[in-house]
Protein backbone atom coordinates (compact mmCIF):
# COMPACT_ATOMS: atom_id res chain seq x y z
CA UNK A 1 0.00 0.00 0.00
CA UNK A 2 1.40 3.42 -0.97
CA UNK A 3 0.79 6.53 1.13
CA UNK A 4 0.26 9.39 -1.31
CA UNK A 5 0.54 12.98 -0.19
CA UNK A 6 -1.64 15.89 -1.27
CA UNK A 7 -0.22 18.78 -3.29
CA UNK A 8 -0.39 21.05 -0.25
CA UNK A 9 1.41 18.49 1.91
CA UNK A 10 4.05 17.97 -0.79
CA UNK A 11 4.62 21.71 -1.03
CA UNK A 12 4.97 22.04 2.76
CA UNK A 13 7.41 19.17 3.04
CA UNK A 14 9.36 20.32 0.01
CA UNK A 15 9.73 23.87 1.32
CA UNK A 16 10.74 22.63 4.75
CA UNK A 17 13.31 20.29 3.26
CA UNK A 18 14.77 23.05 1.11
CA UNK A 19 15.04 25.45 4.05
CA UNK A 20 16.59 22.76 6.21
CA UNK A 21 19.15 21.98 3.56
CA UNK A 22 20.00 25.64 3.05
CA UNK A 23 20.49 26.25 6.76
CA UNK A 24 22.44 23.13 7.67
CA UNK A 25 25.85 23.92 9.09
CA UNK A 26 28.65 21.39 9.13
CA UNK A 27 31.43 21.62 11.64
CA UNK A 28 33.25 18.49 10.53
CA UNK A 29 34.34 17.40 7.08
CA UNK A 30 37.38 15.23 7.50
CA UNK A 31 37.63 11.73 6.15
CA UNK A 32 38.82 9.36 8.84
CA UNK A 33 41.89 8.25 6.92
CA UNK A 34 43.08 11.84 6.65
CA UNK A 35 42.86 12.66 10.35
CA UNK A 36 46.18 13.29 12.01
CA UNK A 37 46.65 13.20 15.79
CA UNK A 38 47.42 16.53 17.40
CA UNK A 39 48.63 15.17 20.69
CA UNK A 40 47.00 13.04 23.32
CA UNK A 41 45.59 13.94 26.69
CA UNK A 42 46.87 12.11 29.73
CA UNK A 43 43.78 12.71 31.86
CA UNK A 44 43.01 9.82 34.20
CA UNK A 45 40.38 8.72 36.64
CA UNK A 46 41.09 9.07 40.35
CA UNK A 47 42.89 6.02 41.75
CA UNK A 48 40.89 3.57 43.87
CA UNK A 49 42.68 4.70 47.02
CA UNK A 50 41.34 8.22 46.53
CA UNK A 51 42.70 11.70 45.92
CA UNK A 52 45.76 12.76 47.88
CA UNK A 53 44.91 15.00 50.81
CA UNK A 54 41.25 13.98 51.08
CA UNK A 55 40.24 11.82 54.02
CA UNK A 56 37.73 9.04 53.41
CA UNK A 57 34.42 10.94 53.65
CA UNK A 58 32.89 8.15 55.72
CA UNK A 59 35.21 8.98 58.63
CA UNK A 60 35.46 12.77 58.19
CA UNK A 61 33.07 15.51 59.25
CA UNK A 62 31.24 17.35 56.51
CA UNK A 63 33.17 20.53 57.28
CA UNK A 64 36.50 18.73 57.08
CA UNK A 65 35.50 17.13 53.79
CA UNK A 66 34.56 20.51 52.31
CA UNK A 67 37.89 22.00 53.36
CA UNK A 68 39.97 19.09 52.09
CA UNK A 69 38.21 18.80 48.72
CA UNK A 70 38.56 22.52 48.12
CA UNK A 71 42.23 22.58 49.15
CA UNK A 72 43.07 19.57 46.97
CA UNK A 73 41.08 20.47 43.84
CA UNK A 74 40.79 24.27 43.62
CA UNK A 75 44.37 24.76 42.29
CA UNK A 76 43.25 22.91 39.15
CA UNK A 77 40.19 25.13 38.59
CA UNK A 78 40.81 28.16 36.38
CA UNK A 79 39.13 31.46 35.56
CA UNK A 80 38.54 31.90 31.80
CA UNK A 81 38.01 35.31 30.22
CA UNK A 82 36.68 35.40 26.67
CA UNK A 83 37.65 38.43 24.59
CA UNK A 84 35.89 39.54 21.41
CA UNK A 85 36.49 42.32 18.93
CA UNK A 86 34.10 45.22 18.30
CA UNK A 87 34.40 48.19 15.96
CA UNK A 88 33.49 51.75 16.79
CA UNK A 89 33.70 54.82 14.52
CA UNK A 90 37.45 55.11 14.82
CA UNK A 91 39.07 51.78 15.68
CA UNK A 92 38.75 48.10 16.40
CA UNK A 93 38.50 47.45 20.12
CA UNK A 94 38.91 44.22 22.09
CA UNK A 95 36.40 43.77 24.87
CA UNK A 96 35.77 41.07 27.49
CA UNK A 97 32.75 39.10 26.26
CA UNK A 98 32.25 36.95 29.31
CA UNK A 99 33.83 34.76 31.92
CA UNK A 100 33.65 31.12 32.82
CA UNK A 101 35.40 28.30 34.56
CA UNK A 102 37.55 25.38 33.46
CA UNK A 103 39.36 22.37 34.88
CA UNK A 104 42.96 21.44 34.13
CA UNK A 105 42.91 17.86 32.81
CA UNK A 106 46.56 17.10 32.06
CA UNK A 107 50.12 18.38 32.37
CA UNK A 108 50.15 19.56 28.75
CA UNK A 109 47.93 22.50 29.67
CA UNK A 110 44.62 21.18 28.34
CA UNK A 111 41.58 22.62 30.11
CA UNK A 112 38.01 21.32 29.94
CA UNK A 113 35.19 23.86 29.87
CA UNK A 114 31.82 24.56 28.25
CA UNK A 115 31.57 25.25 24.53
CA UNK A 116 29.36 28.25 25.19
CA UNK A 117 32.09 29.82 27.37
CA UNK A 118 34.54 30.03 24.44
CA UNK A 119 32.23 29.88 21.41
CA UNK A 120 32.57 33.50 20.30
CA UNK A 121 36.03 34.25 21.65
CA UNK A 122 38.65 36.07 19.58
CA UNK A 123 41.18 35.54 22.37
CA UNK A 124 41.20 33.68 25.68
CA UNK A 125 42.98 34.45 28.92
CA UNK A 126 43.28 32.03 31.84
CA UNK A 127 43.95 32.85 35.48
CA UNK A 128 45.03 30.40 38.16
CA UNK A 129 44.15 32.87 40.89
CA UNK A 130 45.54 36.32 41.51
CA UNK A 131 46.09 39.03 38.94
CA UNK A 132 48.34 37.23 36.45
CA UNK A 133 46.70 35.67 33.39
CA UNK A 134 48.03 33.45 30.62
CA UNK A 135 46.97 33.22 26.97
CA UNK A 136 45.06 30.17 25.82
CA UNK A 137 43.86 28.82 22.49
CA UNK A 138 40.86 26.72 21.53
CA UNK A 139 41.83 23.12 20.80
CA UNK A 140 38.39 21.76 20.00
CA UNK A 141 34.68 22.43 20.50
CA UNK A 142 31.61 20.22 20.53
CA UNK A 143 28.38 22.26 20.51
CA UNK A 144 26.25 19.11 20.74
CA UNK A 145 27.50 18.36 24.27
CA UNK A 146 28.42 21.95 25.20
CA UNK A 147 32.00 20.88 25.87
CA UNK A 148 35.29 22.37 24.72
CA UNK A 149 38.99 21.91 25.33
CA UNK A 150 41.39 24.83 25.39
CA UNK A 151 45.15 24.87 25.96
CA UNK A 152 46.91 27.38 28.18
CA UNK A 153 50.47 28.56 27.84
CA UNK A 154 51.39 28.57 31.53
CA UNK A 155 54.23 27.26 33.71
CA UNK A 156 53.99 23.53 34.27
CA UNK A 157 54.04 23.93 38.04
CA UNK A 158 50.66 25.66 37.87
CA UNK A 159 49.00 22.70 36.16
CA UNK A 160 47.15 20.62 38.75
CA UNK A 161 44.87 18.15 36.90
CA UNK A 162 41.43 17.53 38.36
CA UNK A 163 40.83 13.75 38.68
CA UNK A 164 37.88 12.15 36.90
CA UNK A 165 35.17 10.07 38.53
CA UNK A 166 32.40 7.90 37.10
CA UNK A 167 29.05 9.58 36.43
CA UNK A 168 27.37 6.23 35.74
CA UNK A 169 27.60 5.35 39.45
CA UNK A 170 25.84 8.41 40.85
CA UNK A 171 22.76 8.27 43.07
CA UNK A 172 20.23 10.93 43.97
CA UNK A 173 20.99 12.39 47.39
CA UNK A 174 24.76 12.05 47.39
CA UNK A 175 26.83 15.07 48.28
CA UNK A 176 28.39 17.21 45.55
CA UNK A 177 30.63 20.26 45.51
CA UNK A 178 31.05 22.89 42.80
CA UNK A 179 34.06 25.15 42.33
CA UNK A 180 33.78 28.05 39.91
CA UNK A 181 33.90 31.77 39.30
CA UNK A 182 30.35 33.09 39.76
CA UNK A 183 30.04 36.79 38.93
CA UNK A 184 33.84 36.98 38.74
CA UNK A 185 34.51 35.73 42.28
CA UNK A 186 37.26 33.25 41.51
CA UNK A 187 37.38 29.75 42.97
CA UNK A 188 34.12 29.95 44.87
CA UNK A 189 32.99 26.74 46.61
CA UNK A 190 29.33 25.74 46.87
CA UNK A 191 27.90 22.47 48.12
CA UNK A 192 24.69 20.51 47.77
CA UNK A 193 23.36 17.16 46.67
CA UNK A 194 22.42 15.44 43.46
CA UNK A 195 18.76 16.36 43.03
CA UNK A 196 18.08 14.23 39.97
CA UNK A 197 19.66 12.17 37.21
CA UNK A 198 18.98 11.68 33.51
CA UNK A 199 17.51 15.16 33.16
CA UNK A 200 16.78 16.42 29.64
CA UNK A 201 18.68 19.60 28.77
CA UNK A 202 19.75 21.07 25.44
CA UNK A 203 22.84 22.65 24.03
CA UNK A 204 22.63 26.30 22.99
CA UNK A 205 20.66 27.09 19.81
CA UNK A 206 22.73 27.70 16.70
CA UNK A 207 22.38 27.56 12.89
CA UNK A 208 21.43 24.06 11.85
CA UNK A 209 20.14 23.29 15.36
CA UNK A 210 17.80 26.19 16.23
CA UNK A 211 16.47 24.36 19.28
CA UNK A 212 19.85 23.01 20.33
CA UNK A 213 20.50 19.29 20.61
CA UNK A 214 19.60 17.06 23.56
CA UNK A 215 22.43 16.38 26.00
CA UNK A 216 22.24 12.86 27.32
CA UNK A 217 21.56 12.20 31.02
CA UNK A 218 22.33 15.57 32.65
CA UNK A 219 22.93 15.76 36.42
CA UNK A 220 20.62 18.04 38.41
CA UNK A 221 22.00 19.62 41.58
CA UNK A 222 20.97 22.16 44.19
CA UNK A 223 24.56 23.32 44.70
CA UNK A 224 24.51 27.02 43.83
CA UNK A 225 25.53 27.61 40.20
CA UNK A 226 25.52 31.13 38.80
CA UNK A 227 26.78 32.95 35.70
CA UNK A 228 30.54 32.37 35.66
CA UNK A 229 30.28 28.83 37.04
CA UNK A 230 29.82 27.45 33.53
CA UNK A 231 32.51 24.95 32.59
CA UNK A 232 33.61 24.29 36.16
CA UNK A 233 33.74 20.91 37.88
CA UNK A 234 30.96 19.28 39.84
CA UNK A 235 32.76 17.04 42.33
CA UNK A 236 31.89 14.15 44.59
CA UNK A 237 33.00 14.02 48.22
CA UNK A 238 36.18 12.16 47.18
CA UNK A 239 37.24 15.15 45.04
CA UNK A 240 36.55 13.47 41.70
CA UNK A 241 34.96 15.38 38.83
CA UNK A 242 31.59 13.81 38.07
CA UNK A 243 30.13 16.57 35.90
CA UNK A 244 30.77 19.86 34.11
CA UNK A 245 28.46 22.63 35.33
CA UNK A 246 26.58 23.94 32.32
CA UNK A 247 23.15 25.44 32.92
CA UNK A 248 20.75 26.84 35.49
CA UNK A 249 16.98 27.02 35.49
CA UNK A 250 16.02 30.40 36.87
CA UNK A 251 13.54 33.16 35.94
CA UNK A 252 15.96 35.73 37.42
CA UNK A 253 19.10 34.39 35.74
CA UNK A 254 20.71 33.61 39.11
CA UNK A 255 20.79 30.45 41.18
CA UNK A 256 17.42 29.07 42.19
CA UNK A 257 18.70 25.71 43.37
CA UNK A 258 18.21 24.02 40.00
CA UNK A 259 21.47 23.58 38.15
CA UNK A 260 22.57 21.07 35.55
CA UNK A 261 25.89 19.47 34.75
CA UNK A 262 27.05 17.45 31.75
CA UNK A 263 28.05 13.97 33.00
CA UNK A 264 31.81 13.46 33.08
CA UNK A 265 31.52 10.16 31.22
CA UNK A 266 30.35 12.13 28.18
CA UNK A 267 33.46 14.28 28.54
CA UNK A 268 35.63 11.16 28.64
CA UNK A 269 34.21 10.18 25.26
CA UNK A 270 34.55 13.64 23.77
CA UNK A 271 37.92 14.90 25.05
CA UNK A 272 40.20 12.56 23.05
CA UNK A 273 38.52 13.55 19.78
CA UNK A 274 38.59 17.25 20.62
CA UNK A 275 42.32 17.07 21.28
CA UNK A 276 43.04 14.85 18.29
CA UNK A 277 40.66 16.28 15.69
CA UNK A 278 39.45 19.63 16.98
CA UNK A 279 35.88 18.37 16.82
CA UNK A 280 33.80 15.27 17.49
CA UNK A 281 33.30 13.16 14.40
CA UNK A 282 29.93 11.50 14.79
CA UNK A 283 28.37 8.90 12.55
CA UNK A 284 25.60 10.25 10.36
CA UNK A 285 22.73 8.57 8.57
CA UNK A 286 22.91 11.09 5.73
CA UNK A 287 19.22 11.93 5.58
CA UNK A 288 16.95 14.95 5.65
CA UNK A 289 14.10 14.32 8.05
CA UNK A 290 10.89 15.50 9.63
CA UNK A 291 9.13 14.31 12.79
CA UNK A 292 5.93 12.37 12.14
CA UNK A 293 4.00 14.49 14.61
CA UNK A 294 4.97 17.67 12.75
CA UNK A 295 3.49 16.58 9.41
CA UNK A 296 -0.15 17.44 8.86
CA UNK A 297 -0.96 14.30 6.93
CA UNK A 298 -2.42 10.86 7.59
CA UNK A 299 0.54 8.58 8.15
CA UNK A 300 0.66 4.89 9.03
CA UNK A 301 2.39 5.49 12.40
CA UNK A 302 1.89 8.15 15.06
CA UNK A 303 5.54 8.50 16.10
CA UNK A 304 8.86 8.33 14.31
CA UNK A 305 11.04 10.22 11.85
CA UNK A 306 10.06 10.57 8.20
CA UNK A 307 12.97 10.35 5.76
CA UNK A 308 12.52 13.19 3.26
CA UNK A 309 15.71 12.66 1.29
CA UNK A 310 18.71 10.34 1.30
CA UNK A 311 22.32 11.07 0.45
CA UNK A 312 23.18 8.21 -1.96
CA UNK A 313 26.76 8.19 -0.65
CA UNK A 314 25.82 8.26 3.04
CA UNK A 315 25.04 5.57 5.59
CA UNK A 316 21.32 5.42 4.82
CA UNK A 317 21.81 5.50 1.05
CA UNK A 318 24.36 2.70 1.13
CA UNK A 319 21.97 0.58 3.21
CA UNK A 320 18.98 1.16 0.95
CA UNK A 321 16.86 3.40 3.16
CA UNK A 322 14.34 5.39 1.14
CA UNK A 323 13.15 8.97 1.08
CA UNK A 324 10.19 10.55 -0.69
CA UNK A 325 9.83 9.23 -4.25
CA UNK A 326 7.96 10.31 -7.35
CA UNK A 327 5.87 7.79 -9.31
CA UNK A 328 5.53 7.68 -13.10
CA UNK A 329 2.19 9.52 -12.92
CA UNK A 330 3.67 12.34 -10.85
CA UNK A 331 2.45 11.32 -7.39
CA UNK A 332 4.76 11.68 -4.39
CA UNK A 333 5.05 8.45 -2.40
CA UNK A 334 6.10 8.30 1.21
CA UNK A 335 9.44 6.63 1.87
CA UNK A 336 10.72 5.05 5.09
CA UNK A 337 9.73 6.16 8.57
CA UNK A 338 12.35 5.37 11.23
CA UNK A 339 10.69 4.00 14.37
CA UNK A 340 13.60 2.39 16.20
CA UNK A 341 17.32 1.66 16.32
CA UNK A 342 18.73 -1.50 17.91
CA UNK A 343 15.53 -2.05 19.85
CA UNK A 344 15.25 1.53 21.17
CA UNK A 345 12.17 3.47 20.12
CA UNK A 346 12.69 6.53 17.91
CA UNK A 347 9.74 8.83 18.57
CA UNK A 348 11.33 11.96 17.11
CA UNK A 349 14.60 13.48 15.95
CA UNK A 350 15.77 13.99 19.55
CA UNK A 351 15.64 10.23 20.07
CA UNK A 352 17.49 9.72 16.79
CA UNK A 353 20.31 12.10 17.77
CA UNK A 354 20.58 10.64 21.27
CA UNK A 355 20.78 7.05 20.09
CA UNK A 356 23.22 7.71 17.25
CA UNK A 357 25.56 9.49 19.66
CA UNK A 358 26.16 6.16 21.43
CA UNK A 359 27.78 4.61 18.36
CA UNK A 360 31.02 5.02 16.48
CA UNK A 361 31.84 5.29 12.82
CA UNK A 362 32.04 1.78 11.43
CA UNK A 363 29.41 0.33 13.78
CA UNK A 364 26.49 -1.54 12.21
CA UNK A 365 23.10 -0.70 13.66
CA UNK A 366 19.67 -2.19 12.99
CA UNK A 367 17.30 0.56 11.87
CA UNK A 368 13.63 -0.28 12.20
CA UNK A 369 11.44 1.45 9.62
CA UNK A 370 7.85 1.46 8.45
CA UNK A 371 7.93 0.80 4.72
CA UNK A 372 4.87 0.50 2.49
CA UNK A 373 2.60 -1.72 4.57
CA UNK A 374 4.76 -3.09 7.36
CA UNK A 375 7.84 -2.91 9.53
CA UNK A 376 11.27 -3.69 8.12
CA UNK A 377 14.66 -3.88 9.87
CA UNK A 378 17.60 -2.61 7.82
CA UNK A 379 21.25 -3.07 8.86
CA UNK A 380 23.12 0.22 8.44
CA UNK A 381 26.87 0.70 8.63
CA UNK A 382 27.58 4.12 10.11
CA UNK A 383 29.75 6.43 8.02
CA UNK A 384 31.13 9.92 8.71
CA UNK A 385 29.18 12.89 7.43
CA UNK A 386 30.26 14.54 4.20
CA UNK A 387 29.90 18.10 2.93
CA UNK A 388 26.87 18.89 0.84
CA UNK A 389 24.11 17.01 2.63
CA UNK A 390 22.17 17.16 5.88
CA UNK A 391 23.70 16.31 9.26
CA UNK A 392 21.58 13.31 10.27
Amino acid sequence: MYYKLSARQILFIGLFSALLAAGAVFLIDRAINHLQPRGASSFTEAPPEGVSGITDPSVATDERNNIEVYKAISPGVVFITSITVTRDFFEIVERPAGTGTGSVIDLDGHILTNEHVVADARRLMVSFGGEKSYPATIVGKDPDTDLAVIKVNAPRELLKPVPFGDSDKLVVGQKVLAIGNPFGFDRTLTTGVISGLQRPIRSRPRPGAPNGTPIEGAIQTDASINPGNSGGPLLDSHGRMIGINSQILSPSGASAGVGFAVPVNIAKRVIPQLIRNGAVIRPKLGISLRNVRDIQARLPVSEGVVILGVDPNGSAGAAGLRGLESTDDGDIVLGDIITGINGEAVKDSDDLFRILDKYQIGDVIKVEVWRNNGRVTVPVKLLPERRGFLPR
